[in-house]
């Protein structure tokens, strides 16, 4: 027993490091955001805020507000309707097996492999012809395109866990193929709809090449603002930094109050699957 009690010591130990080690950037951004810019010095960039300012926060603010919304335009409904058509992907892939599905599934996450760098020429002579470059709607419809491989993967290895009888138990009651997925299986969908929404949330708001070079000012996401007030002339470290933890907060908040059912769904997904 003590011996036992002892190594799980030991490894708390190694866990706390390596937790400390990860979090010390993350320190020195909200003590930096939170000095003001004649105390911010190099050798004591590990000292805590001799006086406490938020004027940088403010200076971020004013730089980063209006490309903030416009994060929250493109993600919110990037990752409604990637997931909706993951779920219905998941569904027809795994209960309504067809001649050729899965090589049809293979297709699809072959997506999944595909760099950003590839497709980029491509994806924007397509939304140049569309008339949709340059806006929030064409980013839309690129992370939605590109977000369909993860999320039908996830949802067609949750899906697989459902017993078949009761979609069969939907056919007898007259239920047909919208029916059966709106009554029987979107209400057992949460857990996916849980995991699905979050890893695209975070891939859509944290992405930069598709956000840089498909939208053009006023339209830009915040990575975007972050990196041009980094490429500024004079840099500002202490409104950096601030901009830096704004931009980070909506990913950090979602994984904070849903990472537990992240975890959970995750679970759920691979031992059904």
């Amino acid at each position: 027993m003590a011996e036992r009690r002892f190594r799980r010591m030991g490894l708390y130990i190694v866990l706390s490091v390596f937790a400390v080690l990860y979090l010390m950037p993350v320190y020195v951004v909200a003590v930096t955001s939170l000095k003001t810019e004649a105390s911010i010095n190099l050798a004591h960039m590990w000292a805590w805020p001799q006086t406490f300012s938020l004027s940088s926060l403010g200076a971020a603010w004013a730089q980063l507000g209006p490309n903030f919304m416009n994060s929250i335009y493109l993600t919110v409904p990037a990752t409604i309707i990637s997931s909706l058509i993951g779920a219905m992907n998941g569904y027809a892939l795994s209960k309504w097996r067809f001649r050729g599905s899965n090589t049809i599934f293979f297709i699809i996450l072959l997506g999944m492999f595909i760099p950003y760098q590839a497709v980029l020429i491509p994806v924007l002579r397509v939304l140049e012809w569309l008339r949709l470059d340059g806006t929030i709607p064409g980013l839309i419809l690129v992370n939605v395109v590109y977000g369909i491989p993860i999320t039908t993967l996830i949802f067609r290895n949750f899906y697989v866990g459902i017993p078949h009888e009761m979609i069969e138990a939907g056919k007898i009651d007259g239920a047909g193929y919208w029916g059966i997925f709106r009554r029987i299986v979107l209400p057992l969908s949460a857990s996916g709809f849980v995991v699905a929404g979050i890893w695209q949330f975070t891939q859509i708001w944290n992405n930069f090449l598709f956000a840089v070079a498909v939208t053009t000012p006023p339209h830009q996401p915040v990575t975007v603002a972050v990196v041009n007030i980094a490429g500024s002339q004079t840099v500002q470290w202490n409104v950096q930094m601030a901009s830096a933890l704004m931009a980070s907060l909506p990913t950090l908040v979602v994984y904070i109050f849903l990472g537990k059912y992240f975890v959970r769904g995750l679970l759920a997904g691979s031992v059904k699957g």
